[in-house]
């Protein structure tokens, strides 16, 4: 059986001591550990660099897109309008017809027109008849029928062949 006897007595380290202990013993796993993060940290900043390399390249081919679609863009809307105008000319041309139509088809065949004048949504007619009842039986079926808002008879002259009148026509519906 062996015994160690130490009779010396231990000695108290001091701070310096204590400092200089920790920092060699333990001070080399936190700088490798802040090593390690920096490492991480600047392989993210690489990935984030990509990313935002990426993103320029996008914005740049939509900026392309956008302007080769501009004039395109531009010419539909040129045209929407062009239509849209068509389509009121083609409207009122429709309601000018009907208008029309619907004023010769009720005209009296024994009256003649000497003069006809169209407006968007009036007519102003000079005309002579030698029935004076087909004229009566034209302004009452005008009015029943209610197409014109306002039918006007202005004169009606008694003439050697027959009878001349003035109508104004207006408000067709």
């Amino acid at each position: 059986m062996k015994y160690a006897i130490n009779l010396l007595p231990k000695k108290e380290a001091s701070l310096a001591e204590q400092l200089m202990y920790f920092s060699l013993n333990y001070l080399r796993y936190i700088i490798v550990i802040t090593q390690l993060v920096v490492i991480g940290v600047f392989f993210y900043r690489f990935q984030i660099d990509q990313k935002i390399i990426d993103l320029k390249d996008s914005v740049d081919q939509k900026k392309e897109i956008v302007q080769v679609v501009d004039p395109l863009l531009t010419e539909a809307d040129i045209i929407t309008k062009r239509t849209i105008k068509s389509e009121d000319i083609i409207k009122e041309q429709t309601h000018f017809t009907q208008m029309v139509n619907y004023f010769l088809s009720e005209f009296p065949e024994s009256a003649t027109l000497s003069d006809f004048k169209l407006r968007t949504d009036s007519l102003t007619i000079t005309g002579s008849t030698t029935d004076l009842s087909q004229l009566q039986a034209f302004l009452s079926v005008l009015k029943t029928e209610n197409k014109f808002k306002n039918v006007d008879l202005s004169s009606i002259k008694k003439t050697d062949y027959g009878y001349d009148f003035d109508m104004k026509l207006a408000a067709y519906e």
